[in-house]
């Protein structure tokens, strides 16, 4: 758990509204069963992949109650991607095995169309007994000041986390960088450019000779 842990590999927001509602906990509980996770069916869906909302502490729970979401004035909770993958290799390796099978009893190879079907079948097969990976991304975030934190590395997970909030709570979630607060405070844009001293120009002496007294 990287929000307990101490990881330093997060993406900062802010919420936009920050607060003004009259019962924030229970409607951040409501948001967050609203975008729930919800497990592959392997066995009755075609979707490899799953995504939603989960309890910090427990990755399986959805409940949502205030005591396993809120400390202090933060709100903690995961969001959880379940991914299935079917290995292309598996996949050539048994239909290999088939078409050498099918060869030796038609006295022919598969047609394209036979062997196309069949690689069908055998992905089902295999996606039916395959496991599906999860992975968990924090997020922490304080109701009071509305400052969000995605602990995730990917930039394109934190981008699917910050529109799923957004959708989820019906706020809009502002990067928290120096350069967006620097807008949001009116800073000029020439005021954030590199000073001189960066380019080694102190006193306008120019670069510093190396190797000279």
């Amino acid at each position: 758990m990287p929000v307990l842990s101490g990881a330093v590999t997060f993406a900062r927001f802010r919420a936009e509204p920050a607060s003004g509602r009259s019962d924030p906990k229970r409607w951040l509980s409501r948001g967050l069963a609203r975008k729930a996770f919800q497990p592959l069916e392997v066995r009755k869906a075609e979707a490899d992949r799953s995504a939603g909302f989960v309890e910090l502490e427990d990755h399986d729970a959805v409940a949502f109650a205030v005591g396993a979401v809120f400390q202090g004035e933060h709100a903690l909770f995961s969001w959880r991607v379940d991914t299935l993958r079917v290995l292309a290799s598996a996949v050539k390796a048994e239909l290999d095995k088939w078409a050498t099978a099918f060869a030796a009893e038609q006295g022919r190879p598969p047609a394209k169309r036979e062997k196309a079907q069949r690689k069908d079948e055998v992905r089902q097969f295999l996606r039916q007994r395959a496991t599906p990976t999860s992975r968990t991304f924090d997020v922490s975030w304080n109701l009071a000041t509305g400052e969000v934190a995605v602990w995730a590395a990917s930039r394109k997970l934190v981008e699917e986390v910050a529109a799923e909030m957004e959708e989820a709570f019906a706020v809009k979630l502002a990067p928290a960088s120096a350069s967006a607060g620097a807008v949001r405070a009116g800073i000029p844009e020439e005021a954030l450019a590199p000073t001189p001293a960066l380019f080694g120009d102190f006193g306008g002496r120019g670069e510093v000779a190396r190797g000279k007294a």
